[in-house]
């Protein structure tokens, strides 16, 4: 039994030496265009221009379309392929709250551009997936 106890110990302390997945923000660093669209599969969707800007761990974004998506400002954090937003506006409820950037999305990144996205798909929810497509726009080309 004495055996038993030792391997649970040495399991328990195994767990818990996972290397902390969480990393600095700043490979998003700076100003990026682009777009968002909510992929929906019974009609087509609206794509807004949108401009998002990356200031350490803060966020602030703008669309040309009211609310969609709903952009303010905030907070972010990145851990692993997902990136995390806190939105910190207050919002009314004349609109669809699943269009403010809050939340995990998964996060794809590219010296030039990153990509996130939500997929609400699903047996029970409805079937989108918001998509928002970026490119640093303060990138400079080595010649």
């Amino acid at each position: 039994m004495k055996i038993y106890s030792y391997l649970v110990l040495a399991l328990l302390l195994f767990a818990s030496c996972e290397k902390e997945e969480l990393r600095e923000p700043s490979s998003l660093q700076g100003s990026y265009n682009g777009t968002f669209q909510r992929e929906v599969v019974w009609s087509e969707s609206d794509t807004a221009n949108i401009t998002l800007t990356f200031e350490e761990n803060r966020w602030t974004g703008s669309s040309d379309k009211n609310k969609y998506p709903a952009l303010c400002n905030g907070t972010f954090s990145i851990d692993g392929d997902t990136i995390i937003f806190e939105n910190d506006c207050a919002w009314t409820a004349e609109f669809d709250g699943t269009l403010i950037l809050d939340g995990k999305y998964l996060l794809t990144e590219t010296a030039k551009t990153i990509e996130f996205s939500r997929d609400y798909r699903s047996e029970t929810n409805d079937t989108y997936v918001d998509k928002y497509t970026l490119l640093k726009h303060d990138i400079t080309i080595n010649q």
